[in-house]
């Protein structure tokens, strides 16, 4: 892989952190952007359709940071960057429209390369509910190596995340910030455990503060890693509605979790089975799916 190439992809996400959609007409002409340093910014502006002023700024921080040892520093913080040409770059990320450009890992990158991995996702007001089916769901999925991926949020998220944990299996954490923005604060705990443990992805720079838009992205990646998805409570408008979505996109299996008909968190998995999708109330049931699948 060409280190050099690296060197200036890092430094370009860092000052414009933006899928690789966005990026791409940059290297259409140029694609190891061994000329960007010399690209004016009425071309950069022309190039990546973005106001002349936006490109100025874009030119000047790029010029500022192009010598900053990004994998030095990076290392220092145990922060692995895997850029989309590295070999262990998960090749379903690339089926995205918008593949993250670059990822930022901490933890055991290896398992960005299990062969079977799910997601676990639902609302983050979930109740003891959630907490219950995930207990049931996933002991039998962890038995037979599936690795859990969920978005570290409040809830139904850090549920899975801990069921993953607590069962002896392993857990990817996708999160919708930079490493030194944890959100939020109540998984910090929860957070160090799983990148000394387990495996935490971002495709923000460090210094990335939680924003909201940033979330709906993230879960393209939740999606993007697992060959299905699990919803376990969830309203009808929801942010975990949006994975759904993303899911559907990309033809991955859709479970859910049916529930209480009074429930305002039952509704989003009840619509999901009547448009289609698997219910499910055991481990099981997954694994028996994925054994048809592969007869």
């Amino acid at each position: 892989m060409n280190d050099e190439f690296t060197q200036r992809l890092l430094a370009l996400h860092y000052v414009y952190p933006k899928p690789l959609n966005r990026l791409a007409p940059l290297m259409k002409d140029d694609p190891d952007l061994e000329y960007l340093r010399f690209r004016s910014p009425v071309d950069l502006a022309e190039t990546m359709q973005i106001p002349l002023e936006k490109a100025n700024a874009l030119k000047r921080s790029y010029l500022h940071y192009a010598n900053t040892p990004f994998l030095k520093i990076y290392g220092h913080q145990r922060i692995r960057p895997l850029i989309y040409r590295d070999p262990l770059y998960p090749s379903s990320l690339h089926d995205l429209i918008d593949p993250p450009a670059v990822l930022y890992l901490k933890g055991d990158a290896a398992l960005l390369d299990a062969p079977e991995k799910i997601a676990v996702i639902g609302s983050r007001k979930a109740e003891i509910y959630s907490q219950s089916v995930i207990q049931q769901l996933l002991p039998p999925l962890l038995a037979e190596g599936f690795v859990i991926v969920s978005g570290l949020a409040k809830g139904a998220d850090a549920m899975a995340h801990r069921c993953a944990i607590d069962s002896g299996g392993k857990t990817i954490a996708v999160i919708g910030s930079g490493f030194l923005h944890r959100y939020p604060k109540i998984n910090d705990g929860l957070s160090f455990i799983i990148e000394e443990t387990q495996l935490l992805v971002s495709e923000y720079p460090p210094y990335m503060p939680p924003r909201k838009w940033n979330f709906p992205m993230r879960n393209r990646i939740i999606s993007g890693l697992s060959k299905g998805v699990i919803v376990t409570q969830a309203e009808v408008k929801s942010g975990t509605l949006s994975t759904i979505e993303h899911a559907l996109d990309h033809g991955k299996d859709i479970f859910a979790v049916p529930g209480d008909i009074f429930s305002p968190l039952s509704a989003g998995p009840h619509k999901l089975i009547a448009e289609g999708a698997k219910p499910v109330w055991n481990g099981a049931q997954v694994l028996e799916e994925y054994r048809q699948l592969r007869s």
